[in-house]
């Protein structure tokens, strides 16, 4: 396994649509590895393909932050939403690709999500609380969307600007 960089917005790719994942093979298998990896490194609880530069519709995941909480990794390939409910919840989001920025976004507070695992089996599972909201915060990166795109125009302008200073600055380091 090896750690992968994560793209820092604004970057293409992370505004791209992710093609779908016609196929498991052992690279892509390999690939849901590093992806957790690179993670869990960050550190963070979610990471989509498209975040480091791999356009495929492949998420992966694990929400179980507590002190001692054994480990709970999803590997999704083309995860989809099949069901979400009414009832809304606001979190803080973050991303590792917009690193030390944070605003509550609003988005079901519960959805069942359908996807092939990496040993090519389907699975479907439902999500409430930090697994509803991570979960959908990585679909979103499928289809080219950050969680800033549901925050008003200033705000994400202002987030955009902050980015790219960052990256000049670690361009320069």
């Amino acid at each position: 396994m090896s750690i992968r960089p994560i793209l820092i917005h604004p970057d293409p790719r992370l505004k791209t649509v992710a093609d779908a994942v016609p196929d498991i093979s052992d690279t892509l298998q390999k690939l849901a590895e590093d992806m957790l990896e690179t993670m869990y490194d960050a550190p963070g609880i979610g990471l989509a393909a498209p975040q480091i530069g791999v356009l495929s519709r492949l998420i992966v995941m694990d929400c179980a932050k507590d002190e001692g909480a054994r480990p709970q990794p999803y590997a999704m390939f083309n995860p989809e939403v099949v069901w979400a409910s009414d009832d809304k919840n606001i979190h803080e989001e973050g991303c590792l690709s917009i690193p030390e920025t944070y605003a509550e976004v609003t988005r079901p507070a519960e959805v069942i999500v359908r996807w092939t695992d990496p040993s090519g089996d389907p699975k479907e599972d439902r999500f409430s609380g930090l697994w509803a909201t991570c979960v959908q915060h990585e679909i979103d990166h499928l289809d080219g969307k950050l969680f800033i795109d549901y925050l008003k125009p200033l705000k994400r302008q202002l987030i955009t600007r902050k980015m790219v200073k960052l990256k000049r600055a670690r361009s320069r380091s």
